[in-house]
């Protein structure tokens, strides 16, 4: 198994602090989803504005989870902007194979750098909150 050192790298501890680039006052985001892994306790609330096409427009973020979950929040964040349902779904579960299965790393900008973490089961809740609070959020119809 890969050390801690190789998990924390100070490209995931960058990630983590850049949730501060989107903040969730809870006022401006008309629509919100939350998550939560049962293996760690890690939870991401969310706000999100789509436009009339339904593509995620705006995003606010309140992440109380570890390094790993904080950096996987600012990945999703970084990239949802333009994105509809069915990509986020499609990327989640794109996600879950990469992490359960060894499946290659799925196509979501930035998801490269916290890529050590599929060694480390323990984390694996804490990165796919980002997408199934995106999906409580988003309207299904």
């Amino acid at each position: 198994m890969a050390s801690a050192a190789v998990l924390y790298t100070p490209e995931v501890l960058a990630l983590a602090t850049a949730l501060a680039r989107f903040p969730l006052t809870g006022h401006d985001l008309p629509l919100s989803g939350s998550a939560r892994s049962p293996a760690c306790g890690s939870r991401i609330e969310m706000g999100l504005g789509c436009g009339a096409d339904g593509r995620i427009a705006r995003i606010g973020l309140r992440a109380q989870a570890c390094a790993v979950g904080q950096a996987s929040a600012a990945i999703f964040a970084e990239a949802a902007t333009g994105q509809d349902r069915a990509a986020i779904a499609a990327a989640l579960a794109a996600i879950q194979a990469w992490l359960g299965e060894g499946a290659e790393l799925p196509d979501w900008p930035g998801l490269g750098a916290i890529a050590a973490a599929q060694a480390y089961p323990g984390r694996h809740g804490a990165i796919l909150l980002p997408w199934k609070a995106a999906l409580e959020a988003l309207p299904s119809a």
